[in-house]
């Protein structure tokens, strides 16, 4: 929109949506890897104690759970309380930032399910002109 300022860094920006620095990137990467989204999606629904969470989570090791959980608790994203009990344990949270994110992740699991169908007639497609191309 020509004559209208816009302040650098405010969604008004396009050029903010069109270039993805480091940091930016860097964060992408951890909500959206294998997990992180998974554990905040479930965590939007209600704290979880860590073994909770590595019940829920199929295939998911202590070691990747903890890595991931760690990520979202530095990133402000999930808080970690050490339960007073006996034996000690340990339960998450969203926090407010964290849950600042709810609409978009529900927003982008309703497009995957309106549109897999479409996605997967694509795969198909590619896989078989792919096969055809390497035989």
């Amino acid at each position: 929109m020509k004559g209208t300022s816009r302040k650098p860094g405010t969604r008004e920006d396009p050029a903010d949506s069109e270039t993805i620095v480091g940091p930016q990137r860097e964060l992408l990467d951890q909500l959206l890897d294998k997990w992180g989204h998974l554990l905040l999606a479930a965590l939007c629904r209600q704290p979880r104690r860590f073994n909770e969470l590595k019940r829920e989570f199929d295939g998911i090791t202590q070691k990747s759970l903890t890595q991931a959980l760690r990520r979202l608790e530095r990133n402000g994203l999930v808080e970690r309380r050490v339960l007073e009990q006996r034996p000690v344990a340990v339960e998450y949270r969203i926090t407010p930032l964290g849950r600042t994110l709810e609409e978009p992740f529900l927003i982008l699991r309703a497009w995957t399910a309106d549109h897999l169908a479409e996605v997967e007639r694509h795969r198909e497609a590619y896989d078989e002109a792919a096969g055809a191309t390497h035989t």
